[in-house]
């Protein structure tokens, strides 16, 4: 029976040695282990003191970026108006520059026109004109004639590129007319 007392004193110190070489290992790594969970419960603990604010700030910082937005659309889009009423006034200026010049342009045609007709040489007056109340009566067909050629266009009163050559015809239908 010696046998089997030997055989377990001799594996319980076996397991005993094992142990003792076990912890000897493991308390190093213990030691780490805690020094791992300290340093991680420190993180933790800073994130849950910074993290919220910092979180709320890039909320905060997210709802100011969308005003801007809107402003800044609104500023296009009150731009954009700008810029309409600007080329529409110009539209109007361009016009009235035209319709200047047109105007501008009768007015000298009709200044050349008449400064022709007053400087030029009288022809001498016939004498034989009937009196007003012996002169023939205008047929229908008569009357319509003169309508017509007193009746002048639009196209022909603000003619646009014809230039100075309308005091010249004028100047000779008023002299066929005498």
């Amino acid at each position: 029976m010696i046998d089997p007392l030997f055989w377990l004193g001799l594996s319980l110190l076996l397991v005993a040695t094992s142990l003792t070489a076990v912890l000897v290992a493991a308390i190093p790594a213990l030691q780490e282990l805690a020094r791992a969970a300290r340093s991680a419960e420190k993180l933790f603990d800073t994130l849950s003191r910074e993290l919220p604010p910092t979180l709320e700030a890039i909320r905060v910082t997210g709802l100011e970026i969308t005003d801007l937005t809107d402003d800044v659309s609104e500023g296009v889009k009150s731009a954009n108006q700008v810029v309409k009423q600007v080329d529409q006034s110009l539209d109007n200026a361009r016009i009235q520059a035209q319709n200047l010049q047109v105007g501008t342009r009768s007015i000298f045609v009709g200044a050349k026109a008449a400064w022709r007709n007053f400087t030029r040489q009288k022809p001498a007056r016939r004498t034989e004109r009937l009196p007003s109340n012996e002169k023939p009566p205008l047929t229908l067909r008569e009357r319509e004639v003169l309508k017509q050629e007193n009746r002048r266009s639009k196209a022909e009163v603000y003619r646009v590129n014809d230039g100075y050559s309308d005091a010249a015809s004028w100047e000779t239908n008023f002299d066929d007319e005498d």
